[in-house]
């Protein structure tokens, strides 16, 4: 049997390569998709293979991902819950696509991803699948498996000799990519607790930020940005421009509760 797991390189991914091919006796095939995250793309796919799998793709879809996705999320002003601006949530249909994609090629029968049984990206990655290839079997570990907590995963990982980015001390769950980044778990789980300093990872502490303000003119087309200054800039360039500014100034920090599909809240 041959799998396609989505994989991120952080702890539940890492873990999954190897539960996976232990439980269903199976070879694991990651699949990593280029969003903007920030990561170390080739350190992932040479751990990726370390941990266990017989190959590991990459590929770099941020063009695809802005312009199909993030741009027209844009043009709607589409928050979810009139705060939210939906990162997470406009990147994994593209993934899932992407995941389908790989497992076509290679002549896989199932696909896994690490979402848990909490969340709404299940319901995302799970819904693009079915539709685009509803033969695929799809693995979701964080359902199933022994593991219930972050803690008894840091455990395996180091009873089974598998590198984790994560300690106990530290245990955020974290979802970045270059419209945004999601940071939720450890400490923030009490909803009277400050963010800790460390967790925020695009936005510099507004208490540090540069003193006065910087003017820029964006442009537009039909909606969508196109220019910053008078000057055309590819939408790569245009984004990550506007990310490194508006975090030097702390500009782009929420601090919410949102309602999950299934009825749960989430920090």
């Amino acid at each position: 049997m041959k799998i396609v797991c989505a994989y991120s390189g952080g702890l539940d991914t890492s873990v999954m390569v190897h539960w996976l091919a232990q439980r269903y006796d199976a070879e694991i095939i990651t699949y990593t998709g280029d969003l903007g995250q920030g990561d170390d793309l080739p350190a992932i796919r040479k751990k990726a293979l370390a941990t266990g799998a017989s190959e590991a793709v990459v590929d770099d879809v941020r063009d695809r991902f802005v312009r199909e996705f993030c741009w027209p999320a844009l043009a709607a002003g589409a928050l979810y819950e009139g705060q939210y601006p939906l990162h997470t949530a406009l990147g994994r249909p593209l993934l899932a696509q992407r995941l389908v994609e790989v497992a076509q090629e290679h002549g896989a029968q199932a696909i896994a991803h690490g979402c848990t049984a909490k969340g709404n990206d299940q319901v995302r990655f799970e819904v693009t699948a079915q539709c685009l290839a509803p033969h695929l079997k799809v693995i979701a570990p964080l359902r199933e498996w022994e593991l219930t907590s972050r803690e008894m995963e840091v455990e395996y990982a180091a009873k089974h000799g598998v590198p984790v980015p994560v300690t106990l001390d530290k245990p955020y769950s974290i979802d970045q990519n270059i419209w945004g980044c999601a940071i939720e778990c450890g400490e923030m789980e009490d909803l009277w607790t400050e963010p800790p300093a460390d967790a925020w990872r695009m936005t510099h502490d507004p208490s540090e930020a540069p003193k006065g303000s910087t003017e820029i003119v964006i442009s537009f087309r039909a909606g969508i940005p196109v220019a910053i200054d008078g000057e055309t800039l590819p939408p790569i360039t245009l984004l990550t421009h506007l990310n490194e500014l508006a975090g030097s100034y702390g500009v782009g920090r929420i601090d919410m509760v949102e309602n999950r599909l299934v009825g749960l809240k989430s920090r």
